[in-house]
C-alpha cells in the first residue's frame, strides 16, 4: 500500500516544511486516492517527522524543500521524498504524482547504492524555484 504525506499551511503546500499546520495523508489503491487524513505534527526536532510518518507506514512525501539531512533521515526510514514541488492544493499534488506528472526539481528515492548525481542546492535565491 502506499501512503503519500504532505506538509500543509493553509490548506496548500507548506512552502517550509519544518512548520507546517498539519501534514495531509492520502492512502492510495489502484493507483488512486482511496483516504485522506489530517494530523498535526509532532514538534519539530530533528528526526522526529521522519519516524513519525514512518510510524503512520507513509511510503511517500512530497515538498517544496529540506535540507540534506532531512532527506537522509526520510530515506533511512523508508521514505522517498519528491522536492521542489509547487505550492498548491495538495490533493492536486497527489494526483500528479500518481499521474507522473508532478513538477519536482529533484526525485530523491531511498535506493541503496552509488549514485552519480551532482545536486546544487542554490539556497542563494530563497529557494524558489520556477517551472515553464
Amino acid at each position: 500500500m502506499r501512503r503519500i504525506a504532505l506538509p500543509v499551511t493553509n490548506n496548500l503546500l507548506s512552502a517550509h516544511f519544518g512548520h507546517p499546520e498539519y501534514f495531509f495523508i492520502y492512502e492510495i489503491k489502484d493507483n488512486k486516492i482511496d483516504k485522506e487524513e489530517m494530523h498535526t505534527p509532532p514538534v519539530h526536532t530533528p528526526g522526529a517527522f521522519p519516524k513519525w510518518l514512518a510510524d503512520m507506514q507513509v511510503t511517500d512525501i512530497i515538498a517544496g524543500g529540506m535540507g540534506q539531512r532531512a532527506v537522509g533521515l526520510f530515506n533511512a526510514n523508508g521514505i522517498n521524498v519528491y522536492l521542489g514541488a509547487e505550492v498548491k492544493n495538495p490533493k492536486d499534488l497527489v494526483i500528479e504524482l500518481l499521474e507522473g506528472s508532478l513538477v519536482s526539481n529533484e526525485n530523491l528515492c531511498n535506493h541503496d547504492g552509488d549514485h552519480d548525481h551532482n545536486h546544487h542546492h542554490g539556497h542563494g535565491d530563497g529557494g524558489h524555484h520556477h517551472f515553464n
